[in-house]
C-alpha cells in the first residue's frame, strides 16, 4: 500500500517551531521520529487515534486516544518514535517551545505561584492529570489549533499570533491542572452533556432541554460544561452551528434559508445576525465573494 506522508513546517523561529506531522495510510508498525530540542518544552496534540510513543530518554511506552496532548519538558536533545498499528492513520500537531521564552514568560522570580508553574512544567507534571491518564484537549483547545494551521498572514503578524494563542494553550493547561478536585461523576456528566449536544446542536435545543432530556440540572449542566470545556453551552451550539454553515455556504445550490434551517435556526435573520458575528461578513457576500 502507498504510504502517504507529509510533514509541514507551519512556522520556525528562534524560540518557537510548528510541525504537523500526517502519515494517511501508513505501512503496517511504520514509525515516525520527532526531535526534541535541548532545553525545549513539547506541546504534542495527538489527532488520530491509538497512537504509541516510545521516547529515548523515558522507559515507559505510552497509548495516547485521539485528542489526548501532553507538555513535555527535555534538558537535553532526544528522539521519540510514535507509530500506530493495523495500519491506522497517524497525525499529531508539535509546538516546540524554547526553555529560555518560558523562562522570560513566566518570570519565576517574581513570585512563587509562578516558580511553582515553571518547576511543575520542568518536572514534567503537566503530562498526567486524571489518574495517570493524559489529559484531553478541550474545545477551546482545538479551536486554538484550528486557527494556528489556517492562519495565512507571514512577518511579524504571524509571530505575534502565534505567540498569543501559544500563551492562551499554556493557560489553559494550567487552567486543567488546577482542576484536580473535578470528580469522575462530573466528568462523566461534561462529556455526557458534550455528546447530547454533539448530536443535537442543529435543533432549537436549550439548557432546559438539555437538562429534561439528560436527566442533569440545568445549572449543574451550565457550571460543569463550562468548568470543563471553558466556553456556554450556548457559544458552543453556536460554535458548531457556524462551523456547519460555514462549509454549507459554498454550495450556492444550497438555499441561505435551508442552511439556516439545517444549522438550527427557525428564522434566516437570527442566523444571518449569527453569522455575521462570527465572520464578519453576511452569509450573501461571503458566498458571493
Amino acid at each position: 500500500m502507498k504510504n502517504l506522508s507529509r510533514s509541514e513546517l507551519l512556522f520556525s523561529s528562534e524560540n518557537i517551531k510548528m510541525v504537523i506531522q500526517e502519515d494517511q495510510q501508513p505501512e503496517k508498525f511504520s514509525r515516525l521520529h520527532m526531535i526534541e530540542s535541548r532545553e525545549s518544552f513539547s506541546l504534542l496534540f495527538l489527532l488520530s487515534p491509538n497512537i504509541r510513543l516510545e521516547a529515548n530518554d523515558c522507559e515507559t511506552k505510552f497509548l495516547f486516544r485521539k485528542n489526548q496532548y501532553i507538555l513535555h519538558y527535555s534538558s537535553k536533545e532526544s528522539t521519540a518514535e510514535l507509530w500506530t498499528e493495523n495500519q491506522e492513520a497517524l497525525k499529531y500537531f508539535h509546538i516546540q517551545i524554547n526553555y529560555q521564552y518560558i523562562f522570560n514568560l513566566i518570570d519565576p522570580a517574581s513570585s512563587k505561584e509562578n516558580a511553582d508553574i515553571l518547576e511543575n512544567m520542568i518536572r514534567n507534571n503537566y503530562i498526567f492529570l486524571h489518574k495517570k491518564t493524559p489529559p484531553y484537549m478541550t474545545v477551546e483547545m482545538h479551536m486554538i489549533l484550528k486557527e494556528l494551521i489556517s492562519y495565512s498572514k507571514k512577518g511579524v503578524m504571524q509571530r505575534l499570533f502565534i505567540e498569543a494563542k501559544i500563551i492562551k494553550l499554556l493557560i489553559l493547561i494550567f487552567e486543567q491542572f488546577n482542576e484536580k478536585n473535578i470528580t469522575q461523576a462530573e466528568l462523566g456528566a461534561s462529556l455526557e452533556i458534550k455528546k447530547f449536544i454533539d448530536e443535537n446542536y442543529h435543533k432549537n435545543i436549550r439548557a432546559e432541554d438539555i437538562g429534561k432530556l439528560t436527566g442533569i440540572n440545568q445549572n449543574k449542566i451550565r457550571k460543569e460544561f463550562k468548568a470543563q470545556y471553558h466556553m456556554t453551552v450556548a457559544d458552543y451550539i453556536s460554535e458548531l452551528r457556524m462551523l456547519k454553515a460555514k462549509k454549507m455556504i459554498i454550495d450556492k445550490d444550497i438555499m441561505i434559508k435551508e442552511i439556516a434551517i439545517e444549522c438550527g435556526y427557525e428564522y434566516v435573520q437570527n442566523f444571518t445576525r449569527a453569522f455575521k458575528k462570527k465572520f464578519g461578513v453576511s452569509p450573501e457576500k461571503l458566498r458571493n465573494g
